[in-house]
This record gives C-alpha cells, structure tokens and sequence, in this order.
C-alpha cells in the first residue's frame, strides 16, 4: 500500500491479521490508570525498542549507498489497471439448489431443483440458472437475471465474501443451500483469504427415486419367435376386414348402425369405418376410430396417472387388441363402444382358419325389423281456395308457394281461347243469355263475360272471375278440370252448376286447333271447321270476336253507345269537339269509320263491325262514310 494515494479502492484489509484492538500503555489497577513498565508490554510481551547506540545510528544516518554501489535506477512505474478490466470475464460459479413444494399430490411433497450460482467479479452481479432437464414438465432455464441481488432492506448487496459452501442464502425470498464450488472459485476465496467449507453432496429427489426403483423393478419378455422385420416383410399390404354393427340401442333413439373394422397385420394397429346408406342423414365423415394401436381396457391404469398432462405409454396399457379377440357373433368393446361381429371377408375367413384352425363362419342376421312408419293422410279439400294452395299447407309446416309450370307459361303466353255460349236453364228468363267464355292456355284458367242486353233485367257484365273450373262428378280431392280438348261446338260445360252450351268460337280458335291437331280429336275441329266456314268472318287474331246479331239487338246497342256519347256531352260539351278533333289528323273537317272504332275503343264501347257500320250510317248521310263536326254533335245531342 507504499506510495499509493488514500483514495477509495487503494485500501486493502490484511487478511492474515487476527488481532484488531488498539495498542495501549496504560493500566488500571484498584480503578487507576498506571503507566505501564516500558520494558512490558500488554500482557506481560516486551516492548520492543531500538537497540542501537547512538553513534551507531549516526553512522546510519550519513551512510550513502551510492557511493558503493552507484546510483540506483529508478523503477519504471506500473500501469494502473482498472477493476473492470482486470475483473471481466472471471465468474465464480456455485452449485446450489432449491425445495419447491408440491401440493395436491399424494407422491410427493416437495421437488429439489437444481441449480447454478454465477457470480460476475466484474460487476459484483448475480444470475441464477438451472439446467436443462428433458421432458421434466417444468419451465426450465434462467430463473433470476444477472444483476446485483438486494441481501437486505439496508441497501447492502450480496458479495462473493458473504458466498461459501454449506450455506443458505435467499434471493428475492426464494431459499438456495449452496453444495458446492468449482476449482477457481475455491482457489479465488482461498487467495483472499477466505475459508471454502467442505462441500456437499446434493440431496436426492424422493420422486425421482421412487420411479427408478419401479423401473428398474419392469421386467419384459419377448417371445423368442418374435420379429418385427419378419412380420413386415410377410404381412405387409394385409388387411383383415371384419364386419360389425354398433349396438347403440339401450340409448334414446339409439340403433344399429353398420360399420367395418380394419385389423393391419402389418403392426397390429386397427380403424373403424362408418358404412353409409343414401340419404341417411349423417355428416360424410368415413373414419369413426384412426389407425392406431388399441388397447383393450385403455382405462385399466393407476388412479395416479397424470392422465391430464401425459399420454398412455406401452408402461401403462396391459394388452392391445390382437387377431385372437376378433370372432363371428361374439362382441368387442372399443372405447366404449360395443361392436358386434357378424362377418368378414373370404381372406378373414382364410387368415382364421390357418392361423387358429376356425371353420366356424356362420355369419349373424342384424337386419332389423322393417318399422311401420305412419303415413300422412292428406285431409278432405274443403273448397276454401284452390286445391294446391290448401295441399301446401298440408304438406309442410310453413306453406310454400305452389310450383307452377313455367315453360307451359312461356310458349302459351297470352294465347286465349273465346267462345260463345248460351246458358241451358229451366227459366225461361235465362235461355236467352249469351256468353263469352275465355280460356287461357298458359294456366288453363277461364274467365265468362256477359254483354249487357238494355232493358233486359240483368245486370252484364263479368259473370266468372280467372279461375280453374273442374268437371262435376270428380273427387274434390283428385279434380279433372276443364281443358282446351272440351270445348267444340255443341259441348255442354258445366261451370259451378251453370249449364253452357257453346254456339260458336274465334277464327283463332279454329286456327289454334289446326296447328295443334294432335291435342285435339278430329270431330272438335271439324266442328269448329264446318262452323266457321259457313259465316266468312274477318278476324283478327287476338281481336274482337263478330257473333251474328239480329236487327234489334244491333239497335240496343247503338243506342247504348248513344247514350254514353251523350253523358260525355252533357258533363263535359267541350271534350266532344276535342275528340272529334283528336281523330281528324288530316284537318280535314270529317273523320271515317276506322276513326269512330278507335274512339269507341278508348271509351270502351262495343267495336264490332256491324256496330262501327250502324254509327257511321246514322251518324252521316254521306255515301262515302265521312262524319262532320256538325254531324257528329247532332248525332250526339239526339240521342
């Protein structure tokens, strides 16, 4: 410590000093102090003092070594190196370890954790590290970080003086008994003046042990014919399939449901595959049970198995499944499940028989017994709506629309059918009615329209809404109805009670029927034919039908027409003149008779031929059929 400076870090403690109290030369003696002798120390030792004389010590004193020996050289001074770097990367490493207690198990109490104690000279850190164990379950690796440990709530840290073997020390309340110490570390304390403790041996982990003596207590014997290359090479690509059904019926709604099992000679490993029918209603999942090694009883292991947290082990499972446990008739229990053996395949059969001698194969009836099932029984149509309306209801929980025959629709898109009827009837009254019925071929439906007749007591008008018409003497829950082959001249159609005879027909119709004459019996359209022909009309298709009329009702019906002309004059006298002058484009002063018939259209009057013909004759005394504004007011105004 000669020549260096009194700063902190240049002080060193003697470590071989044992006494460190303070040199006195007095003595209490009867409560006095005394000097003591000079000769005398404390406790009887002698003082030593210089026993030099006096011209001795001079003569030291002026004694010149240089002059001898010459001028002595001064030492170079040393580098000043610092303690970081004369420290790094020299640890001390400590062997320790630790108790964790285990609770909640009836094994063991407590684990013991080994350990290792790294202590950093460079920094007066610590790090606290357990090795690596394979397959302990236990998070392992660095437990505390390197960096300086608090030792106690004064702020003091630990220090590699306060670290020896046999000794506790507690990191962040964690308790650590140090064992033992490598070679530097005790060379490093020895140096300092330090005494290392005898080591320790670290203690045993009753666990551990108890699971060594059972295993070492196993014992395994293999059968002497036993070879898995053998039984690689000559049973490979073997299968043994054996057919069973589930058992499920002690459950709720259980049954019998049919699947195969696949035993692989191979490696003893086996599956089940599920058999399934055509809409049988289940998810399409073919494997029930993997391939893989089954044991017979898999729940046959020591109530202390962790099965939570470990798997079953060939150490745990007693038997697997073998060929032998497989016959006709008798039943397996796989995973809780009972499978019924009730055949196999020819090659089964084969394996069984040259292998154990079974001739045996009767194979077992598990077809089960047909059930009757209820059968829906539609109730009666009781006439509210139309047949197939009510039949949904019946037929699902939540009525579906009725589906209709769309491409009928499309390619017989507003093609209709219009004949004329009389109805046949026992008042007289209603003998001479006549009738315009309808027929639509797109969804076979009729609609009947009565002209109104002045001053007959009947209001006209639409007799029959769009509807479908049955036959009368059906079923009413498996009706015929009407179709476009029932309706010739002559036939008698029997609507809701109503009798009506049809007396003629639309050259459509007639031409309709000829395009299509293979829907429809010869006699219908020769009826139709011989109809027509004998009154030549002029139609148009989808235009008015022309029916004959006698002269007095060709006058009832001007004078209706008339007579709305007239209601139109009267409300309103200037609308006649705007159609007047609406049909006159030419600005001519007179409009003809197609302009009448479209006029009468956009009022919806009656547009007939024979009606358009008896306007324009009454209206106008022109031979070429012109109507003026005057003779169009006059005609209206007299009516």
């Amino acid at each position: 410590m000669e020549g260096l400076p009194f700063l902190p870090g240049n002080n060193f403690r003697d470590p071989t000093k044992w006494k460190h109290h303070r040199s006195h030369t007095l003595n209490y003696k009867n409560g006095y102090s005394i000097p003591g002798r000079p000769e005398v120390g404390i406790g009887g030792e002698p003082i030593v003092y210089n026993q030099l004389s006096e011209q001795e010590l001079d003569d030291l004193a002026n004694y010149s070594p240089t002059l001898t020996y010459g001028q002595a050289k001064q030492a170079p001074p040393e580098d000043f190196v610092p303690g970081h770097v004369a420290w790094d990367k020299k640890v001390l490493r400590f062997n320790a370890y630790f108790k964790q207690t285990v609770h909640e198990s009836p094994d063991e109490y407590f684990r013991v954790r080994p350990v290792d104690i790294f202590y950093y000279l460079e920094d007066d850190s610590i790090s606290v590290v357990e090795p690596h164990v394979e397959n302990s379950g236990m998070p392992q690796g660095k437990l505390i970080k390197r960096q300086r440990l608090p030792k106690n709530d004064q702020g003091d840290n630990w220090h590699w003086k306060d670290l020896n073997n046999g000794i506790n020390v507690t990191f962040y309340g964690k308790i650590f008994r140090i064992v033992n110490c490598d070679q530097f570390t005790t060379n490093f304390l020895e140096s300092e003046g330090l005494d290392v403790n005898p080591g320790e041996n670290l203690p045993s982990d009753p666990y551990i042990d108890r699971r060594k003596e059972k295993a070492a207590l196993r014992t395994y014997t293999t059968a002497s014919a036993f070879d898995a290359k053998k039984q690689f090479l000559e049973l490979d690509r073997k299968v043994l399939r054996l057919y069973v059904v589930w058992d499920d019926t002690n459950q709720m709604f259980g049954e019998m449901r049919p699947f195969v099992i696949h035993y692989y000679l191979v490696d003893d490993t086996l599956e089940v595959r599920e058999v399934h029918n055509a809409n049988d209603g289940r998810d399409p999942f073919p494997v029930l049970i993997g391939r893989h090694k089954v044991p017979k009883n898999r729940y046959n292991v020591e109530s202390s198995f962790p099965a939570v947290v470990m798997e079953l082990s060939d150490h745990e499972i007693k038997q697997y499944y073998t060929p032998k446990d497989f016959k006709i008739g008798e039943t397996v229990t796989v995973y809780g499940r009972r499978f019924l053996v009730y055949d196999c395949d020819n090659f089964t059969k084969a394996f069984y028989y040259q292998n154990f001698g079974i001739t045996d194969f009767n194979t077992v009836d598990v077809q089960e017994k047909v059930k009757n099932l209820p059968k829906m029984e539609i109730p009666p149509y009781n006439n509210f709506g139309s047949l197939e309306d009510s039949l949904q209801s019946c037929l699902s929980l939540i009525p579906q629309p009725p589906k209709k025959d769309f491409i009928k629709m499309l390619e017989n898109d507003h093609k209709v059918l219009r004949f004329e009827a009389t109805m046949d009837s026992v008042r007289p009254e209603d003998r001479g009615r006549r009738f315009i019925v309808s027929y639509r071929l797109a969804d076979d439906m009729m609609t009947i329209y009565e002209p109104p007749v002045r001053n007959s007591g009947i209001i006209g008008g639409k007799f029959l809404e769009r509807t479908r018409v049955a036959k009368p003497g059906c079923a009413p829950g498996q009706p015929v109805f009407y179709g476009p082959q029932d309706f010739y001249i002559g036939a008698v159609i029997d609507v809701f009670k109503h009798r009506f005879v049809i007396t003629n027909a639309d050259e459509y119709v007639l031409k309709y029927m000829e395009d299509h004459s293979a829907q429809f019996p010869a006699e219908t359209v020769q009826t139709l034919r011989e109809r027509l022909t004998t009154r030549p009309m002029e139609t148009v298709k989808g235009g008015p039908m022309k029916v004959m009329r006698s002269p007095g009702d060709l006058e009832i019906l001007v004078k209706q027409v008339r007579a709305q002309l007239k209601k139109i004059a009267i409300t309103d006298k200037a609308r006649v003149d705007t159609m007047f002058l609406r049909y006159n484009k030419d600005r001519t002063g007179y409009i003809g008779g197609d302009d009448m018939r479209a006029m009468c259209r956009s009022l919806q009057l009656p547009v007939d031929d024979d009606v358009i013909n008896e306007l324009v004759r009454q209206c106008t005394s022109n031979p070429e059929g012109k109507i003026s504004l005057e003779d169009f007011r006059r005609f209206i105004e007299c009516s």
